[in-house]
């Protein structure tokens, strides 16, 4: 079997830790390379960003293909929208020229899966398709994200399109079909995996000393990506509010294009007098991580919103606590009170809380250290690399059996949609051909408000969001399913069907704390 893995935005291949590298890219290339490991020949496609072959040969069976898109020089992923036609005529292109072609294409990110869409349907191959990040989702998890509309839009679609669609949680295939209409029976939740050969505790004096931290203050670790929605600002507002003032605050993750963030947390940590424990480390290689984590005390995930949370897993992997936000992917990722804690408010005072306790309890600390044995039951890279494979062999096997013009998902009939395609609009770009428009959505460079249309999809994300605001009570802030509260007032954070997401079975103080989306 042949496999395309699709990643337009981001190169596998990049220094982890930039402004558009982190979780996702250890994803793509360690699924790729258990994929061909396995005998598969995998390509992995990706938007060229400069003088760097066109085809590299990663490993046996394993490529990675830099496709023409735009300027060959790293630009703002929001900018990449507009050269996706090209993207996918080079890419369509380069597909063609494979002797025996490809079996299936399987897609990364909503950008890849508008160009993955497409070409599944031209060459007439099932596509698989993993979302990562949810445009609606990272709109409800913070207040001032602004996901645009036409991303959201082409989401919907590429999600009923698809063959199949992976889900690294039980939370995120529940936000798919919630908001985004997608159908459960092409669902398939398939938890990333951990390399544990590469992640495991190491000596702790060995790893300080290679890092030229002090042997025996507490360390304290966050890494990812300088963004909002990760989460940094409460983490340093919180580390402030810690009574010892003996501590190192590592913030590993960003590149050049992070600056003006990272000039925005220095002057947060000068201003909250902790700019002597802070340091930033910049973007570093994945083969380097495990020595952060096992010289830490504890590592701190108070993003707004994770589908996964692979920095946790990682953590534990290497037998480091994780104190990380109740969001997403984390609640499934952290078992609260084994592993780490969970934190349900989105504020400094329970993060400053909860690492109080476990800087100042060596033992508690020890305890929640056999995290690593339980990664190993759970999460065993073989184990989900083999419940990839089967997903992908069982949905390409299905596409290929059926007649290809039945209409059904990733094989509609020209100018037929069938019940679950309510309406079809075709426009055409310059430098698009006829008949690659995206059902019920306009082209990606077609001028925003020019073309509008609304699906059933549409309605129902949106009616979905609004009743969870009906049912949740609180004050609606400009952005659905964010409420506000009062400092000090009593505000239950229960989700639509009432259920506690806290866990807590009583209300909690806002304290001034933002209270998290039930749907995020």
């Amino acid at each position: 079997m042949r496999i395309a893995q699709v990643s337009a935005h981001t190169s596998p291949l990049a220094p982890l830790g930039g402004r558009e590298t982190g979780g996702m890219n250890v994803y793509v290339l360690e699924l790729s390379r258990e994929l061909a490991r396995l005998g598969y020949e995998v390509d992995i496609f990706t938007r060229l960003d400069g003088e760097l072959p066109r085809v590299e040969q990663v490993a046996p069976n394993l490529r990675l293909v830099r496709i023409e898109a735009g300027p060959p020089t790293p630009i703002e992923k929001e900018e990449i929208v507009g050269h996706l036609p090209e993207f996918h005529r080079n890419m369509k292109r380069f597909a063609e020229e494979q002797p025996g072609g490809y079996d299936v294409i399987h897609s990364h990110y909503w950008q890849s899966g508008w160009a993955g869409t497409l070409l599944a349907r031209e060459l007439d191959l099932p596509h698989v398709v993993m979302f990562h990040t949810l445009g609606e989702v990272k709109n409800r998890a913070r207040f001032g994200e602004q996901e645009p509309r036409l991303r959201i839009r082409h989401e919907r679609t590429i999600a009923r399109r698809a063959t199949a669609i992976v889900t690294a949680s039980s939370h995120e295939r529940l936000l798919l079909e919630r908001y985004y209409g997608a159908d459960p029976a092409a669902m398939h939740t398939v938890p990333c995996g951990v390399d544990l050969d590469l992640f495991q505790p190491r000596d702790r004096s060995i790893a300080r000393e290679r890092l030229d931290l002090p042997a025996e203050a507490p360390v304290l670790l966050w890494v990812g990506r300088l963004e909002k929605l990760k989460g940094v600002e409460i983490l340093v507002d919180a580390v402030a509010e810690l009574e010892r003032r003996d501590f190192t605050l590592l913030i590993v993750g960003g590149d050049e294009r992070a600056a003006s963030m990272r000039a925005e947390l220095e002057a947060q940590a000068a201003a909250t007098g902790i700019s002597a424990n802070v340091r930033f480390e910049g973007a570093v290689s994945h083969d380097v991580l495990p020595w952060y984590y096992s010289a830490a005390d504890v590592c701190v995930v108070p993003s707004y919103y994770e589908s996964f949370g692979l920095v946790a897993v990682e953590a534990m992997a290497c037998g480091t606590p994780v104190v990380a936000s109740r969001v997403g992917g984390l609640v499934s990722t952290v078992i609260d009170g084994v592993t780490g804690y969970l934190i349900p408010w989105r504020c400094p005072g329970p993060f400053a809380e909860k690492l109080e306790v476990l800087l100042g309890n060596p033992e508690l600390r020890a305890n929640f250290q056999p995290g690593r044995p339980t990664l190993s039951r759970a999460l065993p890279l073989e184990h989900r690399r083999a419940s990839h494979r089967r997903c992908i062999r069982r949905r390409a096997g299905a596409a290929h059996a059926r007649p290809r013009d039945t209409g059904r998902r990733g094989r509609l009939r020209e100018g037929s949609l069938g019940s679950r395609h309510p309406r079809a609009l075709t426009v055409t770009p310059p430098g698009v051909g006829a008949g690659h428009e995206l059902d019920g959505s306009p082209e990606l460079d077609a001028p925003p408000g020019e073309v509008e249309t609304t699906t059933a999809a549409d309605l129902a994300g949106l009616q979905a969001v609004r009743n969870d605001m009906k049912q949740r009570g609180g004050t609606a802030l400009r952005r659905p399913g964010t409420v506000s509260a009062a400092p000090g007032s009593a505000v239950p954070f229960r989700s639509a069907g009432g259920r506690d997401l806290n866990g807590l079975g009583h209300e909690r103080r806002s304290a001034g704390c933002r209270i998290p989306a039930a749907g995020t």
